[in-house]
């Protein structure tokens, strides 16, 4: 079969991957000038390795990912990097149970108590009852209220600013049963693996249609008739990999019960502003610092130079200031220096003296990021068949109860392409 793909994330390129392997044609189309969706990467001149736009990383049992890594022979690195909470202007350590029994702002009763609750999550296997359950309810009657209002309450409330109050607890106990210690990192950076992906779909006759984008979808005959600026392109099937709105924006065909459903789903877009400095943001070595203050005006800070060696960034320091934010958010509509004005005063309670060590700085904004997971969001999931004769939706909002992900999108390539030559 003749087949097209829109979208060259990486469910995109695992389907295409999947489908040459069983011998089909696969042309993807992509509107931006590389691959990768969320892990789009660049690089500056005098980097050895590129970066991503949007901070990504990989847990050690993210199988799927990695088993790909592993086929197309692209090295990982693997590293234990240091995650910390920002709590009443002090950062303290907040990734294993010791530093959770250590962790001072709650009385020891406190501690061991979150601490049953959150290993009663992480060794559950079982998520469908969870699905049910309110995250805010469940975590001020387990943990207790002083607990919720440290710690989670401020990074929900950061998280999905306005949307945290009926979050599935089936999405923060895959938050916390999905987590490792060690994390894992593509060597090169994630731009590097998606382009070592896309030689091997080349290699096995695979078609990419860069910096074009397809503005319409259509059923032609029993075909399918994709249209981008001055070019039409026929196939027996389509596999649609772009948020669901998109979707809806072109397929003007969808209409009906089916839209709704679509259109129920909701979602927020992400802003980071990445800074380049001389020396390390977070002096106490951590990676990854959530930040536990509902007034902050950035959700993550996320040091990159304490994960991965400055060496390959010609040891530049990179550290992300993380953002999930709903489309009509303000700042959509700034530049880089205009945020990092906004967030200038907050930074400088963790480091007085960073600005004195900025090199640059870049900010890099995506319309849909993160989906919002409600209470029983396994019935709002659209399936992989739609309306449309031959065409098929495979994109992160059918991720669940995991949350979104490069291993997700890579394992949901997988799952799309086999419903698709199975279906009867």
């Amino acid at each position: 079969m003749r087949i097209g793909i829109i979208g060259a994330g990486f469910t995109g390129l695992s389907a295409a991957h999947n489908l040459l392997k069983n011998g089909h044609s696969v042309s993807i189309f992509e509107k931006d000038e590389g691959p990768g969706g969320l892990a789009l990467g660049y690089q500056e001149r005098d980097w050895n390795w590129s970066l991503e736009k949007h901070y990504h990383h990989w847990f050690t049992n993210d199988k799927a990912v990695l088993n790909l890594a592993k086929e197309i022979n692209h090295k990982v690195i693997i590293k234990r990097p240091k995650t910390s909470v920002y709590v009443k202007g002090d950062i303290f350590q907040l990734d294993s149970p010791l530093a959770v029994l250590k962790f001072p702002y709650l009385s020891i009763l406190e501690r061991i108590r979150m601490g049953i609750v959150l290993a009663f999550l992480r060794y559950n296997p079982i998520w469908r009852p969870l699905e049910k359950i309110n995250t805010k309810s469940f975590l001020q009657k387990t943990m207790g209220r002083r607990v919720y209002e440290t710690i989670w309450e401020p990074q929900l409330i950061n998280k999905f600013g306005g949307m945290e109050e009926n979050i599935s607890l089936a999405w923060f106990w895959a938050r916390i049963r999905k987590r490792t210690a060690k994390l894992a990192y593509p060597q090169g950076g994630f731009l590097h693996f998606a382009n070592a992906l896309v030689s091997r779909i080349k290699e096995l006759g695979g078609e990419f249609v860069f910096k074009t984008e397809v503005l319409e979808l259509k059923e032609n005959g029993g075909k399918v008739l994709l249209k981008t600026q001055g070019s039409e392109y026929e196939f027996d099937k389509v596999i649609v990999t772009l948020p669901s709105f998109f979707f809806i924006k072109i397929a003007p065909s969808l209409t009906g019960e089916y839209k709704e459903k679509l259109m129920k789903l909701k979602g927020l877009g992400a802003v980071n502003l990445v800074l380049r400095l001389k020396s390390s943001f977070l002096k106490d070595g951590t990676y990854w610092l959530s930040v536990c203050d509902k007034k902050s005006p950035i959700m993550a800070v996320v040091d990159h130079s304490n994960f991965m060696d400055v060496t390959n960034y010609n040891r530049d320091h990179i550290v992300y200031l993380g953002n999930y934010l709903p489309m009509n958010h303000r700042y959509f509509k700034m530049d880089a220096k205009a945020i990092l004005k906004i967030y200038d005063p907050f930074l400088k309670k963790i480091n007085e003296k960073y600005k004195s060590n900025l090199i640059g700085l870049e900010v890099f904004k995506a319309p849909f990021a993160q989906p919002i997971i409600p209470v029983n969001y396994s019935k709002m999931i659209p399936p992989f068949k739609t309306p449309i004769t031959n065409v098929f939706l495979a994109n992160i909002q059918q991720v669940y109860p995991w949350d979104r992900g490069t291993n997700y999108a890579v394992e949901l390539g997988e799952r799309v392409v086999d419903f698709m030559l199975n279906e009867k």
